[in-house]
């Protein structure tokens, strides 16, 4: 219950609608009980037992006196106008009630609309916006659709669950405490059952809805788990098809499938249980009062007369549905609590202490000189990093090289602080990077990678995104400069034509052309290229070498190279092998040297 207690503190933000739909219920359940208490006089007049008043007292804002004026006037109508004058006026007086009874029901729903709403569509922003700022180390133990199931499915859960449950709490504890008072006033006696069994029930439910969280929330994981195939399925489809591995792949999903199902076959059954337990117990109550009321209407004792009798019974068969519908929202509360445990999973991680996003430190001039000092890095225990020196002057192009999984692209990741190093330090013009805000240090970064980031998007917002507020011609000189105008005006709608999907309506050239543009539009002071032409076709590859050397010049280049052709008139190549530097040098040097670098060399021009 602690988290459907959190999600309700964001109540604070809508006090003014709380307040209105609190007011609302109110009134609506006073009408409808003031509606429902004209059944006793009006079968006090049908069967001619009404009590006749004819002394009013001073009108008050207490129940008897509220109930001796109104019978004194109904025995006034009675007196001059007749008993069908009478059940006339109480006839009107009932429609009168509720259809006021009505119009608040709906106005208090009018007032949950924007709270329910509002508290989901915040729970969805502040995860979003946590998942957008949290270090990239962290999903690298996530599974995508885990955290997709959390944004989609789990909040769903919550909505439908918890906050459909919000009515239900202004609301039906209301109903109850007023139904129960004039249950009360009509008769202690009887209503001291109703105050003895109704917590019975409460304690039997609440044992099955502890049952029903726990099955909840393995239901809310296990579909974390399946959304994780399906994305895997999808991005891996070309692989599938081309092993002819459709059928493994689909009996290894229909196997979680029936294991989710198996889950949620639980929950529903736990679930369905709650209302015909509810209108059970209900009953059992039910049919104790009709039987410890019937004899104190046949006693001699005057204790209830019929038509009092027959009142209580209809006014008490209206807190029914609320005592049912509290308890079926016990058990939705119970199943979205595990899904809003699963939420706050993700809201309530704490960033590193080193993610000093606030820091008002700045540069004292643009960045000159670029220093790894000692830099080691872990990651799981498993050392990947061991003491990197290296520096990086103003307009210099630093290259690194070396086999797959030495460290060139985890080295280069460290720089805009994708990973947090272990030991040693990186700086710029002396001030250590962790002193400065990540938003400032990552804008004087520019990225190209080997796999271009595309959005479904048109291309010339995914080239804005180098600088959002560029004007149009601003776009188009970018574009010319990467050499992809030509490519884009080819395009059904130019620079509005949309890319699809990772940019699946783009060759890999296009795209990495696109990606360039990019970076020449946000003009960094520091590039970071990650091979860029590594995985094209030759004439891609010259445009792309062309578009890539106008990038680079006067910028300060760290290039991760997996072609050595491209880093020959490198300023410094640094060879990495199992994470720490064996050699560094110009391309002539290190291949006079005869070393690790020329074995690298002669490895991949081998014919």
């Amino acid at each position: 219950m602690r988290f459907l207690l959190r999600i309700l503190k964001l109540l604070t933000e809508y006090g003014n609608y709380v307040i209105l739909n609190v007011i609302s219920n109110f009134l609506s359940i006073i009408f409808s009980l003031f509606s429902l208490t004209m059944v006793i006089p009006f079968l006090g007049i049908l069967f001619d037992t009404q009590e006749k008043i004819y002394n009013p007292v001073p009108i008050a804002l207490n129940s008897e006196a509220i109930k001796q004026n109104f019978y004194a006037y109904i025995t006034l109508i009675i007196d001059q106008k007749g008993q069908i004058e009478a059940l006339m006026f109480i006839c009107i007086l009932v429609l009168i009630m509720f259809f006021l009874r009505n119009l608040f029901r709906y106005s208090a729903l009018y007032f949950l609309a924007p709270i329910r709403n509002g508290i989901i569509h915040k729970l969805r922003t502040l995860m979003h916006n946590k998942l957008l700022y949290f270090p990239l180390a962290y999903f690298k133990n996530k599974r995508r659709g885990d955290l997709t199931a959390r944004l989609t499915s789990d909040l769903v859960e919550v909505e439908w669950s918890v906050m459909s449950s919000i009515e239900i709490i202004f609301k039906d504890p209301l109903a109850i405490i007023l139904y129960l008072s004039t249950l009360i006033l009509i008769s202690p006696k009887l209503t001291l059952f109703v105050i003895i069994l109704f917590p019975l029930t409460g304690l039997i439910i609440g044992i099955i809805g502890k049952s029903l969280k726990s099955s909840s929330y393995l239901g809310q994981k296990k579909i974390g788990h399946l959304l994780s195939i399906i994305d895997e399925n999808i991005l891996g489809l070309r692989m599938i098809k081309a092993f002819n591995i459709e059928e493994n792949i689909n009996l290894k999903f229909q196997k979680e499938s029936k294991k989710y199902k198996k889950i949620m076959d639980s929950v529903l059954r736990k679930k369905d249980l709650s209302s015909p337990m509810s209108e059970f117990l209900s009953t059992i109550v039910m049919v104790v009062i009709m039987w410890f009321g019937g004899k104190l209407v046949l006693s001699t004792n005057d204790y209830l007369s019929a038509q009092e009798f027959i009142g209580y019974l209809l006014i008490f068969s209206q807190i029914i549905p609320p005592a049912k519908s509290l308890t079926t929202s016990f058990y939705h509360i119970k199943k979205g609590s595990a899904a809003a445990e699963r939420i706050f999973e993700i809201l309530d991680l704490k960033e590193d202490d080193k993610n000093l996003s606030n820091s008002e430190i700045k540069l004292k001039s643009p960045p000159n000189l670029i220093k790894f000092k000692n830099v080691s890095f872990s990651y799981d225990k498993k050392k990947i990093l061991n003491n990197i020196s290296l520096s990086l002057k103003k307009g210099e192009t630093v290259a690194l090289v070396g086999e797959s999984g030495s460290g060139k692209t985890t080295l280069a990741d460290l720089l805009p602080r994708f990973n947090e190093i272990s030991t040693g330090e990186i700086s710029i013009n002396e001030i250590n990077i962790n002193h400065l805000s990540l938003k400032y240090l990552r804008s004087f970064l520019g990225i190209v990678n080997q796999d271009p980031i595309i959005f479904n998007d048109s291309i010339k917002n995914n080239i804005k995104l180098g600088s959002v507020n560029a004007t149009e011609k601003e776009v188009i000189r970018a574009a010319k400069i990467a050499n992809a105008h030509n490519f884009i005006m080819k395009s059904i709608n130019g620079y509005e034509t949309i890319v699809g999907d990772r940019g699946d309506k783009l060759s890999g050239g296009e795209k990495q052309r696109i990606s360039i543009a990019r970076a020449i539009l946000k003009n960094p002071e520091i590039l970071i290229l990650d091979e860029a032409t590594s995985a094209l076709d030759t004439e891609s590859e010259v445009l792309i070498q062309d578009a890539l050397l106008k990038l680079m010049k006067s910028r300060t280049t760290l290039i991760i190279a997996h072609r050595f052709s491209t880093i020959k008139n490198a300023d410094k190549i640094i060879v990495l092998k199992k994470g720490e530097i064996v050699e560094s040098g110009k391309h002539k040097t290190l291949i006079n040297q005869n070393g690790y670098y020329k074995k690298l060399y002669n490895l991949q021009n081998f014919d």
